[in-house]
């Protein structure tokens, strides 16, 4: 039996999720998939259109074997940060394969442009360089590989490929990554086939006759309405409230002084996050920077040492797995809540209390023991 690793956020889960399961399935026969999964929130800062519990029943009941989940502290950061954690959690537990899409589909490719970072001594210097001159943190990566190897790394899963490969090659895993060749691009807006990505879902939420075509019907029952207005009124109240900024995450050289002038200038978060980016502080990035904001997630919270791994949830053969993993493991593997483990939560209850606000997720969901099937 193989045990194969997925990293995924499932915002929503969709028809090119089902695909990458059965794939694996077919290239895999006798495998269990375990999943490393972002919460109620996405590595872009956004806010996941399905809730955790929802988005951990539904891959349960389509094939994968575990959910973990992957905790706020890293799930809306940089894909760097946002690999480590995956990674680490898959890697603990025993994965020999790890499993993505990829718009080249070329894994000689994305190692080369991997390992650049980490064995080439010009490749930091480089960076700094590109930095200096403006350009923001990932552009500069991609630039630096690109003069370093000739290899263009721009689309959203190759980027995320070569972030979990670094990972693999600087921890030295036995991870084999595996690609698959993904079918749609991840900035279409249309949808007008059987699979789409979920850029172009989230975009069609309010036309369920598009999206039907696209998702289960079980995602579609459970997509949540996320009160974007409230949203945007609570990121003005803490900008406008917090003495200081700076203390947040992301919150760096001096931006603090341009969303306090701006915000009481835009009426919606697009607005304000069109109006603060630059070529250094991309979409994505301020979008993270408000969602730490309005969690009041400090940069002293920022401790990226790995404490828990939380199993949202698991059938038969992932209850076997976990029984063998729990025997050589340091870290604690949460399956029930505790009192004791609210410590390790703090942070997560903080920001999934924000997400309860703006949506119908039920707080006291937070506090139960996994979903088993």
């Amino acid at each position: 039996m193989q045990v194969i690793g997925i990293v995924t956020e499932y915002n929503p889960f969709h028809n090119g999720h089902l695909y990458q399961i059965k794939k694996i399935k077919e290239m895999y026969p006798d495998s269990v998939i375990i999943v490393a999964m972002s919460g109620n929130y996405t590595m872009r800062g956004e806010i996941s259109v399905l809730d955790k519990w929802n988005k951990t029943n539904i891959a349960i009941n389509n094939g994968i074997d575990i959910v973990l989940e992957i905790p706020f502290i890293y799930s809306n950061q940089s894909s760097d940060i946002f690999s480590y954690a995956a990674l680490k959690m898959l890697n603990e537990f025993k994965i020999e394969k790890l499993v993505f899409g990829s718009e080249t589909n070329n894994i000689d490719l994305l190692s080369l442009a991997s390992s650049v970072q980490i064995d080439n001594k010009k490749f930091d210097s480089l960076v700094k360089d590109y930095m200096s001159k403006g350009y923001n943190y990932p552009s500069s990566i991609g630039k630096s590989i690109y003069e370093l190897t000739g290899i263009k790394i721009k689309e959203s899963n190759d980027i995320l490929g070569v972030s979990y490969i670094k990972e693999i090659l600087k921890n030295k895993y036995n991870i084999k990554p595996i690609s698959i060749k993904r079918t749609t691009d991840y900035h279409d807006k249309e949808i007008d086939k059987r699979v789409a990505s979920a850029t172009s879902i989230r975009r069609n939420l309010n036309n369920v006759e598009k999206i039907k075509m696209v998702m289960p019907k079980i995602s579609i029952d459970f997509i949540q309405k996320i009160d974007q207005e409230k949203y945007f009124e609570l990121i003005k109240y803490q900008i406008i409230s917090s003495y200081d900024l700076n203390c947040y995450l992301d919150v760096d050289e001096g931006i603090e002084n341009k969303l306090k002038k701006t915000i009481n200038e835009v009426n919606n978060l697009n607005d304000l996050i069109l109006r603060v980016k630059s070529k250094r502080y991309s979409y994505s990035k301020i979008q993270r920077m408000l969602l730490h904001i309005v969690c009041k997630f400090k940069k002293s919270d920022n401790d990226l040492k790995l404490k828990y791994i939380r199993v949202l949830g698991l059938n038969d053969n992932g209850a076997k797995i976990i029984r063998e993993v729990k025997k050589n493991i340091n870290i604690p593997i949460i399956t029930k809540y505790k009192k004791e483990y609210d410590d390790l939560f703090k942070i997560d209850k903080k920001a999934n209390f924000i997400y309860s606000l703006l949506t119908d997720y039920d707080m006291a969901s937070e506090f139960k023991s996994c979903i088993k099937k």
